[in-house]
C-alpha cells in the first residue's frame, strides 16, 4: 500500500515529482446539505474524502482537495445547505481538469459522494473528451445496489440513498464521532405520482430528512462496504490508467 499523496500539503517540487511518478489525480466531490437529525451536514464530503484517500493509498494517485459543494437544490430551504447550480458544478469539474492537465496529469478520477452531482460529472467528462488529451473517469459507489442488497438489512427508498442505513453505516466507519445514533429514525415517505415529473422534491416528502432505515446501521457494515468500494474503485483506476498509457 502506498502512502497517500495529498496535493494540499505538497510543495511545487513534491507535486512535480508526484505527477512524474504516477500522473493520476483523484478529486473528491461532495455536497453540503442535511442528512437527517443524526448525521452532519458534511456527510457527502466526508465519504467522498474517505473513499478518495483510500483509493490514493492503494494506487499511488494524487489526492486533490475536496469540492465541498454540489447540486443540492432539493434541500435549499433547510439551514446549513449550500447549493451550486448544476452547470456550475460541471464548470468546477472542467476547470479542475484543465488545471491538472497542464502539468502532465494523464488521468483525472472524480469520486463522488452525492447522487445529484452525477449528471454534472457525466456531461463534464463528455465535454472534456473533446477538449483535453487527458482521460476522465467518474465514480459513484460502483455496484452499490448489489452491495446494499447483500450487506444492508433494510431496503432503499426507490433505489435512492440518503441518511439511511447505507450512509449511516459508512459514516460510523469513517467519522463515528459525528454520528448521533440516538436520533436515527426509520422513514419511507410516500412517493407522489408527480415525483420526478415536476418540481416536487425530496425536501417536500420527508419529515426527518431520512429516506430508509438509519436505525439498522452499524460500523461493521460500513467498514465492510467501504473496503469493497475501495477495492473496486482502485481496480477501475488502474484499468483506466493502463488504457491511458497504452494509447
Amino acid at each position: 500500500m502506498n502512502a497517500c499523496n495529498e496535493l494540499i500539503v505538497m510543495t511545487r517540487d513534491d507535486a512535480a515529482e508526484a505527477v512524474k511518478r504516477y500522473p493520476v489525480a483523484v478529486l473528491p466531490l461532495g455536497a453540503t446539505e442535511q442528512h437527517g437529525h443524526h448525521l452532519p451536514i458534511g456527510v457527502d464530503i466526508f465519504l467522498a474524502e474517505a473513499l478518495s484517500r483510500r483509493v490514493c493509498e492503494q494506487t499511488g494517485a494524487i489526492l486533490l482537495p475536496s469540492v465541498p459543494f454540489g447540486y443540492s437544490w432539493v434541500w435549499r430551504d433547510i439551514p446549513g445547505t449550500v447549493s451550486l447550480q448544476q452547470h456550475h458544478v460541471e464548470a468546477v469539474i472542467k476547470d479542475v481538469a484543465h488545471s491538472v492537465s497542464r502539468y502532465g496529469t494523464k488521468l483525472l478520477v472524480i469520486i463522488n459522494g452525492h447522487d445529484a452531482n452525477n449528471t454534472s460529472m457525466k456531461y463534464a467528462a463528455r465535454e472534456l473528451e473533446d477538449e483535453l488529451d487527458m482521460k476522465v473517469v467518474y465514480l459513484f459507489y460502483p455496484n452499490m445496489s448489489g452491495i446494499v442488497e447483500k450487506y444492508c438489512d433494510s431496503e432503499l427508498w426507490h433505489g435512492m440513498i440518503h441518511a439511511c442505513e447505507f450512509e449511516t453505516s459508512l459514516m460510523l466507519a469513517v467519522k463515528p464521532e459525528y454520528v448521533q445514533m440516538g436520533k436515527a429514525v426509520r422513514e419511507y415517505p410516500d412517493k407522489p405520482n408527480l415525483y420526478g415529473k415536476s418540481t416536487i422534491s425530496l425536501g417536500d416528502l420527508s419529515r426527518s430528512g431520512v429516506y430508509g432505515d438509519a436505525t439498522l446501521a452499524t460500523k461493521e457494515k460500513g467498514e465492510l462496504m467501504l473496503r469493497l468500494f475501495v477495492e473496486e474503485m482502485s481496480q477501475l483506476v488502474d484499468e483506466a490508467y493502463r488504457e491511458t498509457i497504452g494509447n
